[in-house]
C-alpha cells in the first residue's frame, strides 16, 4: 500500500482502547500534503492498521480524482477539467465528468443563495490578485494592489450567466472569451463532502477528514454517539491560545475563512485572498468567519459569502437558514456567533 499512496505518511497517534463488545480498535492517523495544494489528514478508527490504510488509500484516491477535475492551473492527460473550460472559453463547449457539472451547478446556486456574494465566475478579477499577490511574496518590496482601473476591466467578464451548463450533454461553455471560472470558494467543501460520503457508503462509517480546514466528520470518534471533538483556531496566530473554542461534532462540518491564510503587505497594510465581488478588494468585515452545518460543500461557500457581508446582513442569512450556524470573529477580537452555535460548544 504505500508505494501506491504518493506522499501519504501514516501515523499510529493516541492508541485508544475502545471497550467495545465486538472488538477493541485503535486510533490512527494519516496525512498528505499533495492534494487541493494543502495538507489532508483523515482520523479513524480500526481493528489494525491494514484495515486503516484501505480507506487512508480509498479516500486519497477519490480526493485525487477530485482535485484533477477542479485544477484551475494544470492540465491532466486524458481528463477536460476546470482548466480546460477556461482554455475553451468563447471557443466551444467543453464535455466534463458529471462531477464537474454537479459541483457547477450548485456554485450557480450558491450564487443565487448569496446574492452573488460567492461568485465562481469571478476568475478574471481573482486572477490579478492571485499575480500581485505571488509576486508580492516573492519580491516584497516590489508588492503593489492591482490598480482598480484594471480590476474593474476584468470586472466586465465575471457574469455567471455566460457559464452554460448543458446536462443531457454533459458540457460547460464560457461565452465570454475572457471569461474564466475560479472554484477556490466552493470546490474543495464540495470534494470533502463528495469523498466522506463515499467512504461512509464504503464502510468507513466513524472518522475525521480535514482538507485543509475543511473539516467534515464521519460518525462518532468512538462509534458509540460520543461526539469528535474539533478546534476552532485562532486568527491571532501570536496568541498562546491555539483555539478559540472546541466543538463537539457528530456528522457535520466546520469551516472557517480568514485573513490569516494567505496574504502579501504593501506598506504596511495586508491584502488577503477573500475578495468581495462588490469592491473588488480583500472583504474588511472580519478577521475571521466559521460555520457549521451537515455538508461541507455547503459549509465551504457560505463562509466565504458571509466573510463578504456586513454582520447584520450575515446574521440576517443564517438564521434564514436553520440548517446552519455560524461565528463571527472582528478586527477588534471580538466574538459573535449565531443563535443555535452554542449547542456545540465544549464546555
Amino acid at each position: 500500500m504505500g508505494k501506491r499512496l504518493i506522499a501519504i505518511v501514516l501515523i499510529l497517534v493516541n492508541v485508544i482502547t475502545l471497550t467495545s463488545c465486538a472488538s477493541e480498535q485503535k486510533r490512527y492517523q494519516a496525512e498528505f500534503l499533495v492534494l487541493f495544494n494543502t495538507v489532508t489528514k483523515i482520523v479513524g478508527y480500526a481493528d489494525n492498521k491494514e484495515d486503516f490504510d484501505k480507506y487512508a488509500q480509498m479516500i486519497y484516491d477519490e480526493l485525487k480524482v477530485y482535485h484533477e477535475l477542479y485544477d484551475i492551473y494544470n492540465d491532466y492527460e486524458g481528463i477536460n477539467n476546470i482548466k480546460t473550460i477556461n482554455d475553451n472559453a468563447g471557443i466551444k463547449p467543453v464535455k466534463v465528468d458529471k462531477k464537474i457539472i454537479d459541483m457547477l451547478s450548485y456554485a450557480k446556486e450558491a450564487y443565487k443563495e448569496t446574492d452573488g456574494k460567492l461568485n465562481i465566475a469571478l476568475g478574471a478579477v481573482l486572477k490579478v490578485w492571485h499575480e500581485y499577490r505571488e509576486e508580492g511574496i516573492d519580491n516584497p518590496e516590489k508588492a503593489k494592489v492591482p490598480p482598480m482601473e484594471l480590476l474593474e476591466e476584468k470586472n466586465q467578464h465575471t457574469n455567471i450567466e455566460d457559464m452554460i451548463i448543458n446536462e443531457e450533454e454533459s458540457t460547460v461553455y464560457l461565452k465570454d472569451p475572457e471569461m474564466s471560472l475560479d472554484v477556490g470558494g466552493v470546490g474543495k467543501g464540495y470534494a470533502t463532502e463528495k469523498v466522506c460520503q463515499y467512504a461512509e457508503e464504503n464502510g468507513f462509517v466513524n472518522g475525521m477528514v480535514s482538507v485543509g480546514g475543511n473539516v467534515r466528520v464521519i460518525g462518532s470518534r468512538d462509534g458509540k454517539g460520543d461526539p469528535w471533538r474539533v478546534g476552532i483556531q485562532n486568527p491571532d496566530l501570536t496568541s498562546e491560545q491555539a483555539n478559540l473554542y472546541i466543538l463537539n461534532l457528530t456528522e457535520a462540518s466546520l469551516v472557517s475563512s480568514g485573513d490569516y491564510e494567505r496574504f502579501y503587505m504593501v506598506d504596511g497594510v495586508k491584502y488577503h485572498h477573500i475578495i468581495d465581488p462588490a469592491t473588488l478588494m480583500p472583504s474588511t468585515y472580519f478577521t475571521a468567519v466559521s460555520i457549521v452545518c451537515k455538508d461541507s460543500g455547503m459549509a465551504d461557500a457560505y463562509t466565504k459569502a458571509i466573510f463578504n457581508m456586513s454582520y447584520e446582513d450575515g446574521v440576517k442569512f443564517v438564521e434564514a437558514h436553520p440548517d446552519i450556524e455560524a461565528l463571527w470573529v472582528f478586527k477588534n477580537g471580538d466574538l459573535k456567533y449565531s443563535s443555535g452555535f452554542e449547542k456545540y460548544i465544549r464546555e
